[in-house]
This record gives structure tokens, sequence and C-alpha cells, in this order.
């Protein structure tokens, strides 16, 4: 082994653990408790957007709404500080004829000119049906399963079985604890944040192997180590290029988050917590679940050809 000094990364595998069921058994606990509290692209409702003469103030706009009789609504700024982009639950529904949620709309827009002393222009409404909102959530679901499944064959492919389970526990840890903080915090969770989801996945998915790759090269290499030592070495190895990785992508997510707008909010905050949660399960998940499976040396051997050996005799 080279003279790198190796950190004993695994010597926390029972905190951690400890650590990572406790985050599993809230996000669980939440989904039964709270829910999610999905946007308007899963439930349905409708969308108004205007476009103020003046800069508006958007505590006033959520007022007017709340005046008209209104509960469940976001109301945001898109494109520029003038327009408004107003979503409402409430109207939404298969149940419910697009012709009414329109002249509701119209009702708010009447309402929202005469509280200001500018003009607004009604710039469009649109309509989302709950039965369109719950297949956007059932093929969301889907995708995510479908995703799993597939790094999982890939992964059994590219390296070995007990790594594809090391690396789909992993992602199923990082999915479950991100998707366990919307529903702690009951903050929206639309199709921008869906799409996060499936992007931690990708990320967290690149991180563990890097790190896989680089045990299987120890494992190949250093024959007589033992496992959890090179595990430790292998991780060691890697830290450099997962905290740099990590740590300008967050700079850039925060970035995002401050600067982005209401729009974007969700998706850099779904990003935050996976991109963190993922380096975390990349290092303590991911190999502590090979550790368990006691994953060695022969593992990655080629397997031996029936009269390979006699083959090889002089």
């Amino acid at each position: 082994m080279s003279e790198l000094k190796t950190i004993n990364f695994m010597k926390l595998r029972t905190p951690t653990t400890v650590f990572s069921v406790i985050l599993i058994l809230v996000s669980l606990g939440s989904f039964v408790i709270n829910g999610m509290h999905f946007g308007l692209d899963f439930t349905g409702g409708t969308q108004i957007q205007v476009s103020y003469s003046e800069v508006p103030n958007l505590e006033d706009v959520r007022e007017t709404i709340r005046e008209a009789g209104y509960n469940n609504f976001e109301v945001i700024n898109f494109r520029t500080d003038n327009d408004v982009q107003i979503r409402i639950q409430e109207t939404g529904g298969e149940d419910v004829d697009p012709e009414v949620a329109a002249q509701a709309a119209d009702n708010i827009v009447e309402m929202l000119r005469a509280g200001t002393s500018g003009s607004v222009e009604w710039l469009g409404t649109g309509f989302i049906g709950s039965q369109v909102g719950e297949e956007l959530r059932e093929q969301g679901g889907l995708g995510m399963l479908v995703a799993l499944i597939m790094i999982m064959v890939y992964i059994a492919l590219r390296f070995q079985f007990k790594f594809s389970v090391g690396a789909v526990v992993a992602l199923a840890h990082d999915v479950i604890i991100t998707l366990g903080f919307f529903s702690l915090f009951q903050i929206d969770f639309d199709l921008t944040v869906l799409a996060a989801i499936l992007a931690v996945i990708g990320y967290s998915l690149n991180d563990t192997i890097v790190v896989f790759d680089r045990i299987r090269e120890n494992f190949r290499i250093l024959r007589k180590t033992e496992s959890e030592e090179l595990i430790n070495y292998s991780i060691t190895q890697t830290l450099d290029r997962t905290l740099i990785t990590s740590g300008t992508t967050l700079l850039v997510l925060l970035a995002l988050f401050v600067f982005g707008g209401e729009m974007i909010h969700g998706f850099a905050i779904a990003l935050i917590v996976g991109i963190v949660i993922g380096t975390y399960s990349s290092i303590y998940v991911a190999a502590d679940v090979l550790l368990h499976m006691q994953v060695a040396k022969e593992d990655l051997m080629p397997p031996v050809q029936e009269g390979e050996e006699i083959d090889a005799l002089p």
C-alpha cells in the first residue's frame, strides 16, 4: 500500500448506520402523517399569468387572492418583477368545468386590477385536471423505479452483484431521505422537483461508481489486504475528488437558491439535500453494504473455465 494516510471511515459504520436508519424512519413517518405537498402539476388546478405596469407587492397580490376565497395557492414572479404567476389548486379537478375555472380566473384578474393604481395585463390561463395530475404522479414514480432497476442491472454487469446491491441501497436511501425532507417541511413537490430527484440519482450513482471502481482496482492490486482496510484506503484515494466535485456543485446550487427566484427554489433545495446525502451515502452506505455482504477479492476474479487449468500446464 502507498504512503497515502488512510482515513478509517468504516470505524463509524455503526453510528452512521443508526443515523441513516433514523433519517429513513423519520422520512417514512412523515410520508404517513403529512404525505407529500404536491404542486399544481400533480394535483390539478388553474394557473393565471398577469403582467403589471408597475412592480407589484406580492403580499398584496396574495391578500387579494385570499379575499377572493382561495386558501391553497401560490404567487410568484416569472420572467421579470412585473410578471406574476398565480397557481390555484382548488379550481382543479376532473369534475370542474374548464369554463368555470376560466370564469374564476377572470374574476381574480378583475380583483387584481381593482387593487392596483396601474394596469394589469392578462397574459393567459392554464388548466390542469386532477386526472392529468394523477397520471403525472404515476409516471413519475414509475420513472424512478425503472431508473433504479436499470441501474442495478448495469452495476451487476459492470462490476458484480454485491456492488449493484450496494449502489441501489445507497440510491434508495438518497431518494427516500430527499423526499422525506420535502414531506417533513411540506415544500411543494412539482415536476421541477421530480427532475431534481432524477438528477440526484444520476449524481449519487456517479459518485458511488467512482468509489466502487477504485475498490475493484485495489482488490486486484492489494490482494493480501483485508476488505475493510482496502475500502478505507479506496475511499481515502477518492476523497479529494468527491469533496471538490460536491463542493463546487453546492456553490452553484446555493447561488441558484438565493438568486434564482421562487420558481426554481424547490429544484435547488432538492439538489442541495440530494447531493449532501448522496456524498454521505457513497462513503458510508454503499461501502457499508459491501462489507455487510462480505465482499472479497474472489468476487471480482473471472471464473475459471473448464479445461483452462489443464491447458495452462506445461
